[in-house]
């Protein structure tokens, strides 16, 4: 199927336009980062057992819970998420009855209590989360698997083979809360305090939730408990020596907008922590974290794409202002609005005002590096991670040459960039060589994915592009060959690769193939054509691609039966980077997404941004601009008068 080149530009028009305008009068372009219903079911049920006057928001998240939920009394995190999810059917259960604004008896909340006796009752809920919040507000007791891991982690040393900062920064801000409040055995009740012990079926208590530690997953407990042996002190004393660093560990890293880490999951956590540790709840700490919670709430426009066709509020756990702004600037740029443009040079400003200058935990594991990365959202400025750095390198690249203040960023965060490589040659997001594999077997959800921050094919990938194109580096320089060699070594056997924040080997196999071809390698080695064939043949009978959030729980790809504007965009990003002409699959992939540009229904909603893997997923509104856009530009720039 042949492509006009004159749609495909009037497209790229039609898009950077529409982005230029969008634009804030401070340079930003302010997207939603949005996150399913936990976050709203977390922030109404802490807002009433706070007592907090907050009854507008209250409401409006009520209203977007109650409208997301599915026929058969359930909520879902995603479109094809099976029967439903029970943890996320719970979470909406609680916070609409605690809202006041539905009663036990309304018919939504009989066909939400029904799905969840019928799945085994509210035990039953996966969720660390989900049972973190229920035990806080005392309706069940406090997980065992954390009472597994002592408080008393937070004393010993980084030089110990095993402590608390070999888990990763993610699992960190939110495991000291959650250690804080099982160490307390904290329950917080209100007068509005609904009693959910209708939800347990009758083989089951609150307590239902013993388990026995595997051999596998005793062996870090066990390295733990020993190291803790050399510790001096009266059991008492050590005890509450720890527990006052936990606090300290708290409040140290918390932003000027009150969260913790810019994290709306980790600060509903600690609020609850502190209330354990005696802080009342009008203490200016938790009224600034409050104030930060209900900030990150974004007004949805349902008259745009969508089925929702309403306006709804939802909270964001980590407002994505400088990832967007990052990206839409380089996506411009490379559809050819240049570089001295307004919106471009707005864009400039504010992300080198946005560049760290603050050390931060990264630096444990990585002394004696100058700060000079970015975050992912606005008010971050001591977590950098390697995706937003060389995202906002991307946007700075033509200015860096001419203008010394750019110049300057440009050089902290490439070697910033270069600092954070793993030993092994890949590149981890957020900490370097925090991939000790041993806590991925602790017996606590999760932490699989989420205990460590190991190198990742996505990372690796995008790290080697913006090496290769922006910093004109190659795999003649050894540390950049060190991480193409990681990658071709963690290639799938069918020839995809895994990418973690993103879904999902669609993700990681684009990362890859665009990494392997900026740094250098040859179009026809092994490993980029088997992973270009993998692309297409996985491509849709519609000529675009589609992938399940089902993948990052099964480890394998999974079709999504449907195609999605950011994976079709992200398939011909890598195909067009691999073939010097167009071919046929990059020809029906290009005149399918011209189509789904101007589509509505569940796919242009569909959640393609990854973070915890069966119980986190994203719906980037910003993508359906960014990389379509992307990929219709570099397929202009490629084969220009050579296209159809």
């Amino acid at each position: 199927m042949a492509v006009n080149l004159t749609d495909i530009q009037r497209e790229i028009r039609r898009f950077s336009e529409e982005l230029i305008q969008r634009q804030e009068p401070d340079g930003t372009w302010r997207f939603c980062f949005e996150n399913g219903i936990t976050l709203d079911a977390c922030i109404i049920i802490l807002l009433r057992t706070l007592n907090q006057d907050r009854e507008e928001l209250i409401r409006q998240l009520h209203d977007r819970i109650l409208a997301a939920q599915q026929p058969e009394g359930c909520w879902r995190w995603y479109h094809d998420d099976g029967e439903g999810h029970l943890s996320a059917t719970v979470e909406a259960y609680y916070a609409l009855l605690f809202s006041g604004y539905s009663r036990p008896e309304d018919e939504p909340l009989q066909r939400a209590k029904r799905y969840i006796l019928e799945r085994g009752g509210i035990s039953q809920a996966s969720s660390l989360l989900t049972k973190a919040i229920l035990a806080a507000t005392g309706q069940r007791a406090w997980p065992s698997s954390l009472s597994l891991i002592p408080i008393e982690i937070l004393l010993l040393p980084e030089s110990f083979p095993l402590n608390l900062y070999d888990f990763s920064g993610y699992s960190r801000v939110h495991l000291v809360p959650l250690l804080i409040l099982a160490e307390r055995n904290f329950r917080a009740r209100s007068t509005r305090t609904p009693d959910l012990s209708e939800l347990f079926v009758e083989s089951q208590s609150v307590d239902d939730d013993r388990l026995i530690p595997s051999r596998e997953s005793r062996e870090p407990l066990e390295q733990i408990q020993s190291a803790l042996g050399h510790l001096i002190g009266t059991p008492r004393r050590i005890r509450q020596a720890a527990v006052n660093k936990a606090e300290h560990y708290l409040l140290e890293r918390i932003e000027s907008d009150g969260t913790l880490y810019t994290y709306a999951s980790c600060t509903v956590l600690m609020v609850f922590a502190l209330l354990a540790l005696g802080y009342e709840p009008q203490h200016p700490v938790i009224q600034h974290a409050v104030e930060g919670l209900s900030n990150m709430k974004f007004t949805v426009d349902g008259s745009g794409f969508g089925e929702s066709g309403f306006d709804y509020v939802t909270i964001q756990n980590s407002p994505s202002t400088v990832w967007d702004t990052a990206l839409i600037s380089y996506a411009l740029q490379e559809a050819g609005v240049p570089s001295s443009h307004s919106a471009v040079r707005r864009a400039a400003a504010y992300l080198r005002d946005r560049q760290h200058q603050r050390p931060g935990d990264w630096q444990i594991h990585n002394p004696g590096i100058l700060p000079g990365g970015w975050g992912f959202s606005e008010t971050n400025t001591f977590v950098p991670d390697v995706d937003d750095t060389t995202a906002a390198l991307r946007a700075l690249y033509p200015m860096h040459a001419d203008d010394p203040a750019t110049l300057d960023a440009w050089n902290r965060g490439l070697n910033w960039v270069w600092s954070m490589q793993n030993n092994n040659g890949g590149w981890p997001a957020f900490e370097k060589n925090t991939n000790k594999e041993m806590l991925t077997w602790l017996a606590i959800e999760g932490a699989k994915s989420a205990a460590t921050d190991p190198s990742e094919a996505d990372l690796t990938g995008r790290t080697l592009e913006y090496l290769g194109n922006f910093a004109k580096l190659g795999v003649r320089h050894d540390w950049v060959a060190r991480g193409a060699d990681w990658l071709l070594s963690h290639q799938q056997e069918d020839g995809s690769w895994y990418g973690r924040w993103g879904i999902c080997y669609i993700y990681g196999t684009w990362a890859a193939l665009t990494g392997f071809m900026a740094v250098g390698m040859p179009a026809d080695h092994p490993a980029i054509v088997k992973g270009a064939d993998w692309l297409g043949s996985i491509q849709n009978a519609d000529g675009g691609w589609g992938e399940s959030c089902r993948s990052d729980q099964v480890r394998r790809y999974v079709p999504l039966r449907a195609s999605t504007s950011s994976q079709t965009a992200w398939a011909l990003d890598a195909l067009i980077a691999v073939h010097a002409q167009p071919t046929p699959e990059i020809e029906r992939g290009v005149a399918r997404l011209l189509d789904l540009l101007h589509e509505k229904g569940w796919p242009s909603t569909y959640p393609t941004g990854a973070g915890l893997p069966g119980y986190f997923y994203t719906h980037y509104h910003s993508y359906r601009y960014i990389w379509p856009l992307l990929a219709l530009a570099h397929y202009v720039n490629k084969y220009g008068d050579g296209a159809p």
